[in-house]
C-alpha cells in the first residue's frame, strides 16, 4: 500500500514563525486605533494640528487659547491649591500619538495643569504622557541657576503610557513598533472606563 502522506513535508519551525508573525501583523490596523481618532469630536474639531512645539515655545503668548497635542516625559508633579502642575520634558509623538523614548530629542519643557484632581504620586518622574491641552500662556521660574520661561497649557485629556524596562525588545526594532504590544495593552480603554488597577485612562 502506498502511502502517500509520506511525501508531505511538514512546515519547519521557521516557516511557522513566518506564518504567525504575518498574521499579526495583518491583524494590527483592526487592534489599533490613530490617537487622534480616541479623541472626542468636539476636541478633535479644535485641534490645531499645523502648530510645531517650537512655535509654542518661541512666542507663547501668540498662540493662547489654542488646543494642542503634545507629549514628553514627566520631571515633576506638584498639588497647587486649585490643580496639580506638571513639569514635562516634550518629546516628539511617534506612532499612535506614543512619546518617544529619544530623550535627545527634546525641544524644551512645558508646563501643564491638570485642574481636575490628579495624586501626583500616580504620575512619578519618568512617566510618560501624551496630553489634549489648551494653550494658556508662560511662566518663568528658576531652573538650577538660571531663569526658563515654560510654555504652559491647561490639560483637556491626557494618557499614560506604559513604563518599559531597558531590555524590552520592541526598542531594538525601529519605529513603529512590530506586534501588538503596547497598543493591545490591558490599560487601553474606552473614555471613562478604568482597566486594570491604574486610576488615569481619559481615552
Amino acid at each position: 500500500m502506498l502511502h502517500l502522506a509520506s511525501g508531505i513535508r511538514k512546515p519547519t519551525h521557521l516557516c511557522w514563525s513566518l506564518i504567525i508573525g504575518f498574521c499579526v501583523f495583518a491583524l494590527l490596523p483592526s487592534c489599533t486605533k490613530p490617537y487622534k481618532a480616541t479623541l472626542p469630536p468636539d476636541l478633535t474639531n479644535q485641534l490645531n494640528n499645523s502648530l510645531s512645539f517650537s512655535q509654542i515655545k518661541e512666542f507663547p503668548e501668540e498662540h493662547k487659547g489654542k488646543l494642542v497635542i503634545l507629549g514628553g516625559q514627566i520631571l515633576s508633579a506638584k498639588r497647587l491649591t486649585d490643580s496639580t502642575e506638571l513639569i514635562i520634558l516634550q518629546l516628539p509623538l511617534i506612532e499612535q500619538r506614543e512619546p518617544s523614548t529619544e530623550l535627545t530629542h527634546t525641544q524644551g519643557r512645558y508646563i501643564a495643569y491638570q485642574q481636575k484632581f490628579l495624586d501626583p504620586a500616580t504620575v512619578p518622574t519618568g512617566t510618560r504622557i501624551t496630553l489634549v491641552g489648551e494653550l494658556s500662556g508662560s511662566v518663568t521660574q528658576k531652573l538650577d541657576e538660571t531663569n526658563y520661561t515654560y510654555p504652559t497649557l491647561t490639560i483637556k485629556q491626557f494618557k499614560i503610557w506604559p513604563t518599559y524596562s531597558s531590555n524590552y525588545p520592541g526598542y531594538a526594532q525601529p519605529y513603529p513598533y512590530w506586534g501588538p504590544y503596547p497598543y493591545a495593552h490591558p490599560y487601553w480603554g474606552p473614555r471613562g472606563r478604568f482597566y486594570g488597577h491604574y486610576p488615569y485612562w481619559y481615552w
